[in-house]
């Protein structure tokens, strides 16, 4: 492919050490303008590839910027599959901009978000689910996100679907083979009763995955928990002991949290976004009845539930909450042990729900209570070898896939001819190869969409 050299700093800010890449067919001539080694003055092509060469960036005027490390990579052994330079400087940002501005003199052009990836991709080292998996690798905030992104950036995802499509693939051939010969309607190179079994079995396969992408968006997003109840029962400050810092403001003023406060914490390797919201009452403030109303709607997009209560509830209370929260975890938190002893009588007739004794101004039993939220979170042990969906955009494409099969399935218990069942089973190839951007020409601004949140030098 005849595309520029492109050049970007891969490192952040603020480091004692800067790293800055370049990639193109140029990247070793244009490197070799502006780098002197100290010792041999071979070039950098003719050195090993894999190596590291030690000298001076120096400019027009031979002025010494920086002693440096150049790392050499030849194509097609390298990250994007062509040849490439590693520059380590140090970390000034002076240092930085003066090697970038040396590069792009000498022919090379600042590299887009994700340009480097993009080109790995576009040069065979990577299917496109890969290429995703080092954005989210980027990203990771815990084991869990890691562990899923280092397991599709392996490979693990793309063999599965490499897998189906094979089998699919196959079949689908067969079945084109009995259109060339269609004068003769008695043959089948396809055997049914075959096609049928594997049908069934890549329909399970392909929901299996998709029904991965529950667990897989929480981890990756953060499992949402909403701490509810009435004003001035502790939410607030329950959130502050949860999130390890003062989010909230604390007050013995009802009506305090007029919004929702939002944020993220780890608990266990799992990543939680709690939410505290505004107290339930009965009030004529405008302001704060439109507060009261978000906390009924971030209560129905939650998944955990925190009910934080000081006192019995009344049966109508218990019903309610009962109602809101039917199809989530629920757990209730009685707080303010500190005060009374009077937890030891209340009573939530008819329930199943977890209780916890907890206080939040002292912080006591709130590792208990995370715990608790753990188990409810309910998130599956992961080895680096399950496979679970992260992207909304494999989870759609996945789907469709799945809805084609299910044609295919419906189309041979009807008795339909191979014509139908071929053109449904390309279909669900094509919505497979969409993941990985295999054997099917990807559109322009799908490439553009997934490689622009892409950090610049990746």
């Amino acid at each position: 492919m005849n595309n520029p050299t492109i050049c970007a700093i891969a490192t952040a800010p603020g480091g004692a050490i800067g790293i800055i890449r370049v990639s193109g067919s140029e990247a070793l001539t244009i490197a070799d303008r502006i780098f002197r080694p100290v010792g041999s003055n071979a070039p950098l092509a003719d050195r090993k590839p894999y190596t590291l060469a030690f000298g001076n960036i120096v400019n027009a005027e031979n002025e010494v910027i920086d002693e440096v490390l150049v790392s050499i990579f030849h194509a097609p052994h390298s990250y994007t599959g062509e040849n490439s330079v590693e520059i380590s400087c140090h970390g000034s940002a002076y240092i930085l901009q003066q090697v970038m501005f040396l590069l792009t003199q000498n022919g090379c052009i600042p590299a887009g978000p994700g340009e480097f990836t993009q080109r790995a991709f576009l040069n065979g080292k990577m299917d496109l689910s890969q290429a995703e998996a080092v954005a989210d690798l980027i990203s990771a905030t815990n084991k869990a996100t890691h562990d899923m992104a280092l397991s599709q950036l392996k490979g693990h995802f793309s063999n599965e679907l490499s897998d189906l499509r094979a089998h699919l693939l196959k079949l689908t051939s067969l079945l084109e083979l009995e259109l060339d010969f269609s004068d003769h309607e008695e043959l089948e190179f396809a055997d049914r009763s075959e096609l049928y079994t594997l049908a069934c079995d890549i329909h399970q396969r392909l929901a299996s995955l998709a029904r991965s992408f529950e667990v897989g968006n929480a981890l990756k997003n953060g499992i949402s928990v909403a701490i509810v109840g009435k004003t001035n029962v502790g939410k607030s400050t329950l959130l502050n002991h949860l999130l390890h810092e003062e989010k909230a403001i604390v007050s013995d003023v009802h009506g305090t949290t007029r919004d929702f406060i939002e944020d993220t914490t780890i608990i266990n390797g799992i990543q939680f976004r709690f939410v505290d919201t505004a107290g339930i009452r009965s009030t004529d403030d405008v302001v704060e009845n439109i507060g009261i109303e978000r906390t009924y709607q971030k209560l129905q997009e939650a998944k955990i539930v925190l009910w934080l209560i000081d006192q019995q509830p009344t049966e109508a209370e218990i019903e309610d909450i009962k109602e809101r929260v039917a199809d989530k975890k629920l757990i209730i938190v009685r707080n303010k042990i500190d005060k009374s002893t009077a937890h030891s009588t209340f009573n939530i007739q008819h329930s199943t729900f977890t209780t916890v004794d907890i206080s939040a101004k002292y912080g006591t039993n709130i590792p208990v209570l995370e715990q608790l939220i753990v188990e409810a979170a309910d998130i599956p042990q992961l080895s680096e070898s399950d496979i679970v969906i992260t992207s909304a955009r494999h989870y759609s494409a996945l789907l469709l896939a799945d809805e084609s099969l299910q044609r295919v399935i419906d189309s041979m218990d009807l008795g339909l001819s191979g014509d139908l069942l071929a053109e449904d089973l390309r279909i669900v190839i094509d919505h497979l190869a969409e993941i990985t951007g295999e054997e099917r020409i990807t559109p322009q601004e799908t490439l553009q969409n997934i490689f622009t949140h892409f950090c610049i030098g990746k």
